[in-house]
């Protein structure tokens, strides 16, 4: 009920006494469960996280349990703004990330990874996704704030001579946002280089991710 209540109230400034107020208890309460704020928001970090559904093994192939699990780790982030946070500073438990770790890479060592090659190939993902969700906070943030980037950046370019920034403006008029590609093609390069180190035909891989 105390992580339930959290992850209610959102990581973002929790208190004791906010908990403790939706749940119509005393903070000296509380403290029969937790030890304190610290332990208050590893507790809501983890259920955060419980609350994305897992990716599950059914023999699908490796690039696309691999593009599952990347997907996975970004929403998880994405679920609660705090979460980010709390995982940075080490609040989600090593004895719940160990067994996702070992869970993701089973299938890829089933798949004739090495060991050594799976957990490169799913470090390489996770850091996809995290900067991923840092970029997309970061956006949901400045428009929560009433911040507009991609405005912000042609007005440092209408501030400019018409001959500077010029891969800027470039970017300006090619992309509508401005930004980045979907996420799911930046996971797709990512994982087209694993295969390519594998020896594996990476137009394969492509036609696997598209399908």
């Amino acid at each position: 009920m105390i992580a339930e209540a959290a992850h209610e109230l959102g990581l973002d400034n929790l208190t004791l006494k906010a908990v403790a107020d939706h749940l119509d208890v005393s903070i000296a309460a509380l403290y029969h469960y937790v030890s304190g704020k610290d332990d208050l928001l590893r507790l809501a970090a983890e259920y955060a996280a419980s609350r994305v559904p897992l990716p599950e093994d059914q023999g699908q192939h490796w690039v696309v349990w691999l593009l599952e699990w990347a997907t996975y780790n970004r929403d998880v982030f994405l679920a609660r703004r705090g979460l980010l946070a709390q995982y940075m500073e080490g609040a989600i438990s090593a004895e719940v990330i160990a067994t996702r770790v070992d869970a993701i890479l089973g299938p890829l060592v089933r798949q004739g990874f090495s060991i050594a090659e799976a957990n490169a190939a799913y470090e390489l993902v996770s850091q996809c996704a995290l900067g991923a969700a840092v970029a997309t906070i970061r956006e949901r943030e400045a428009a929560d704030a009433g911040l507009d980037v991609v405005a912000a950046y042609r007005d440092v370019l209408g501030s400019r001579g018409a001959d500077e920034l010029p891969y800027l403006r470039s970017l300006m008029r090619e992309s509508r946002s401005g930004v980045r590609r979907p996420f799911a093609e930046q996971v797709a390069t990512v994982l087209v280089g694993v295969a390519i180190g594998r020896g594996e035909d990476w137009q394969d891989i492509r036609a696997k991710l598209a399908r």
